[in-house]
């Protein structure tokens, strides 16, 4: 009496040495030709994958150091540009500075000019009223006196009515 009830897992002794001696030779037959091939195609996928991985870090680096170098020369310009920006500032300040000074000098210059002008026109109209009031005096004498006077008592005339005006009121406007 069997003891399975179905043949196909009924043990027997002959079957199994077959199926041994099969399953070596597909093995050995396998390992071979087959398990060789699929083994070297893995391992150049995996070397593949490995240099893919090491190029990706190596420029992910590279991209980092570019960045760094980057954010580096930026910030130098930035660094540049201020100075030039200040520089100019400065160069700006120093000519505005020195425009005002020399407007103030010419002001002053100016200034100075006109007063000396006013000051000379000043004396020369006070020595012509003093001209002036010393012939009206002379006349106003002569016409007074009758008489033609000589030229010293003239010019004693001149001098004492010219002492007698009191130009200090006009010299004090200057």
């Amino acid at each position: 009496m069997p003891l399975a009830a179905n043949p196909l897992i009924e043990v027997s002794t002959g079957l199994m040495i077959w199926t041994l001696i099969c399953f070596g030779i597909t093995f050995f037959v396998l390992r071979k030709y087959a398990f060789g091939p699929v083994q070297n195609l893995i391992d150049e996928r995996r070397k593949r994958i490995r240099e893919a991985l090491d190029e990706a870090d190596h420029a992910r680096a590279e991209a980092r150091k570019l960045l760094e170098e980057h954010k580096q020369l930026m910030a130098q310009a930035r660094g540049q540009a201020e100075e030039i920006l200040a520089e100019t500032r400065q160069i700006a300040e120093s000519q505005g500075k020195r425009m005002r000074d020399e407007l103030e000098a010419d002001r002053k210059r100016r200034l100075e000019e006109t007063t000396k002008q006013i000051q000379s026109e000043t004396a020369r109209a006070l020595e012509q009223i003093r001209v002036e009031v010393g012939e009206l005096t002379v006349i106003a004498t002569e016409k007074v006196t009758g008489k033609v006077l000589d030229d010293a008592d003239q010019r004693r005339l001149i001098d004492e009515a010219i002492g007698e005006l009191d130009f200090s009121v006009l010299e004090g406007k200057r």
